[in-house]
């Protein structure tokens, strides 16, 4: 038997009655009423039964990717995702890779006059200025400041499990089959948040796509495959990403931060499909970027727009870590360094803003 099928075992030492024999005692209206039903009951359970199947067919059939992506390896209620593939072993790795103490910001300004996707936008006032005070004798005043619009998704932002699913058989279904009415609420997700991503200290890996294929930024659409990761790392000397690793992909792209952001927000060269699915069987726990796209737009299929969210989110709990300035990094040449990141705790949030650093 599978585990979580129904099943019944008999007891006592009587051997059951003949299937269809009246039991002793009743009367023939009672055996027939009974009779009556047990075959209304079983045939409303097995047109529930059926309804349930056509539905789960229906659902199937109206899968983009033509398979379920759930349970997950972590567990069928898991909503951490890769990151808990961070271990103690893999901080001690990363530990292992600072020798000078150098620490590199990778995090963009949040300011007025930024790039952004789609409506989304801030603004940050601080009314009156001071805003409180004085107090005391020694009379302190303070400021404290308002802030409005899109906090998770703007700006270097940390995209959380909850932030991409595909529609399925009319409802969407995010990473580890959580649907829409699990995940869904209008002051923060009920499943998903990015409360649940653990602290990131692991080991992280540039590569440095734009140094290998030459130029000053690489054109918006251009796909990278696996065999550009792979020629990249080996231009580098650097080993390929393990379990649990961070990869930033660099592509010239984030130049444009500022300076034409028309252009910026126009598309982005990046990984494609196949070099998203090559840092999946690598066991990744983030993909980070210089732009705002996380990966090629557009990519290999029109019809298919930020496929590689699907693939590495959605699928795969593996987070995307857009805008981040790689070029210092680059013009080092460092390659392997610890990488440090740690979402704020907004419960329920799709993403969140931070400071990611790279330490050597």
């Amino acid at each position: 038997m599978q585990p979580g099928w129904f099943t019944r075992e008999r007891t006592g030492s009587e051997s059951p009655a003949p299937e269809g024999a009246a039991t002793p005692g009743l009367t023939r209206r009672d055996f027939l009423e009974r009779g009556v039903a047990t075959g209304v009951a079983a045939a409303v359970a097995a047109g529930g039964a059926l309804a349930a199947s056509h539905e789960r067919a229906h659902a199937q059939a109206d899968n983009p990717f033509g398979r379920p992506w759930w349970p997950s390896p972590f567990g069928p209620q898991d909503e951490v995702g890769a990151t808990q593939r961070i271990t103690p072993a893999k901080v001690l790795e990363a530990a292992r890779l600072i020798r000078t103490g150098r620490i590199f910001r990778l995090g963009r300004v949040l300011e007025p006059g930024i790039p952004v996707f789609g409506n989304r936008h801030l603004s940050l006032t601080i009314p009156g200025g001071p805003t409180g005070g004085p107090f005391g004798t020694a009379r302190l005043v303070y400021n404290d400041e308002l802030f409005s619009g899109e906090i998770g998704q703007l700006g270097t932002q940390f995209d959380g499990l909850g932030h991409i699913a595909t529609l399925v058989g009319g409802e969407p279904v995010y990473y580890n089959g959580f649907k829409q009415s699990e995940v869904g609420g209008a002051y923060g997700l009920r499943k998903l948040g990015i409360e649940h991503v653990r602290p990131i200290v692991t080991r992280g890996v540039l590569i440095d796509a734009l140094g290998l294929k030459g130029g000053d930024r690489l054109p918006v659409g251009h796909v990278l495959t696996p065999a550009d990761l792979q020629a990249a790392l080996a231009r580098q000397g650097v080993r390929e990403p393990g379990e649990g690793d961070v990869v930033l992909v660099r592509t010239g792209h984030g130049k444009l931060w500022m300076k034409d952001n028309a252009e910026f927000t126009r598309g982005a060269p990046g990984i494609g499909v196949s070099a998203a699915r090559w840092l999946i069987e690598r066991r990744v726990c983030v993909v980070g970027t210089d732009h705002w796209a996380g990966e090629a737009v557009p990519g290999e299929d029109k019809d298919r727009p930020f496929e590689c969210h699907q693939w590495l989110i959605m699928m795969n709990g593996i987070h995307l870590h857009e805008n981040l300035d790689l070029e210092e990094l680059a013009a080092q040449r460092v390659w392997e360094f610890a990488f440090v990141f740690a979402p704020l705790r907004l419960r329920g949030a799709t993403g969140s803003p931070g400071e990611p650093l790279a330490i050597v």
